[in-house]
């Protein structure tokens, strides 16, 4: 029923059997790890219920006309966003709710406009599919006024939320959900996935993406090497490994850099992190094996609690971005309190 779909067999079996037996939940939970195929199965569920698969295909948010425009209204004043909330909906009884502005948050404007859209009836068959696309993005009275249509939705409409940690949202939200809980792929998934794209340096591709072919697929290798240099040099000094002025030259071209968020760079040290906790503890297979020469000295310099500090300190960052804290001075921020540690 789900062509070409790759892993968590387990969800798409379950699926399967909802539409076969004809009892679907109103409201799904899709959870899970970035890129694995929340949205991509959310838009494979609603063509099996109600047909037209290639009109749905084109609210695919990673296709470049889509990642135009989402980049585009970044620039917007908050005013017009508001105005104009954002939706994706080729096919007219399928709508996609996906983060909006320079924050990229699920916003009360949206949420406005989905209540507004619940009561009309499907224009072709009898149902109608909301895609909530990472519902843990949306801030709590964002949340808060889905609350009403999660209480009493039309016999027509699905909703279905993603998100990358289901418990980012609110209990009254979960306890709404039938949850269906994502996992990365298998090594063996993968390497498959990888033949079947063609995939440029899938070895390394598939090592950075974690069993997330989604990411396989969309990593910038050169833009993702540049921002990793910048990390190390930050992990280096942090660790004491290096004087803080060899992080200035970095830091100048981060924040000359206006397109790039402070998140892409979070992730990119969350996965040097990851490798310095394994290289410390067992020395085995690490996401950045290129690397290996240069994070082995350091894993050997910083103690498990340093790297348990620095975990923490990028969990208050994550939660900080929704505030659009400038980026070099909460980075130099993280090097100042790792270097006290």
């Amino acid at each position: 029923m789900f062509e070409n779909f790759w892993g968590n067999a387990h969800v798409v079996e379950a699926l399967e059997r909802m539409i076969a037996g004809d009892r679907i939940s109103q409201t799904l939970l899709f959870a899970g790890p970035e890129g694995v195929g929340k949205a991509t199965l959310a838009r494979r569920f609603g063509a099996a219920l109600m047909g037209d698969p290639e009109k749905i295909e084109h609210d695919d948010l990673s296709l470049p006309e889509n990642v135009a425009t989402v980049t585009a209204r970044e620039r917007w004043p908050a005013e017009k966003r508001n105005e104009n909330p954002l939706l994706f909906s080729t096919h007219p009884d399928f709508v996609t709710f996906a983060p909006d502005g320079p924050l990229r948050q699920i916003s009360i404007p949206q949420m406005r406009s989905l209540k507004e859209r619940v009561p009309f009836k499907p224009l072709r068959g009898n149902r109608r599919v909301f895609l909530i696309d990472h519902m843990d993005r949306a801030g709590e009275q964002a949340a808060n006024s889905l609350l009403k249509t999660l209480e009493e939705p039309p016999e027509h409409l699905i909703l279905i939320l993603t998100a990358e940690n289901a418990f980012d949202l609110l209990p009254t939200i979960r306890s709404r959900a039938v949850p269906f809980w994502f996992g990365p792929l298998s090594k063996e998934e993968m390497d498959e996935f990888a033949a079947s794209r063609a995939l440029d340096q899938p070895v390394r591709r598939l090592s950075l993406a974690a069993g997330s072919p989604g990411l396989a697929v969309s990593l910038d290798l050169e833009a993702y090497d540049r921002r990793r240099a910048a990390m190390l040099a930050l992990l280096e000094v942090a660790a004491g490994a290096a004087p803080f002025g060899t992080w200035i030259p970095h830091s100048e071209v981060i924040g000359r850099t206006k397109s790039e968020k402070l998140e892409v760079y979070l992730k990119v040290l969350y996965d040097l992190l990851r490798d310095l906790l394994i290289l410390r503890e067992t020395g085995g297979d690490i996401r950045n094996e290129d690397l290996r020469r240069k994070l082995e000295p350091l894993a050997r310099r910083i103690s498990f609690p340093w790297i348990r500090a620095a975990v923490k300190k990028l969990d208050e960052l994550v939660e900080l971005i929704r505030r659009n804290i400038q980026k070099t001075i909460a980075l130099d921020d993280l090097i100042v309190e790792l270097r006290a540690a």
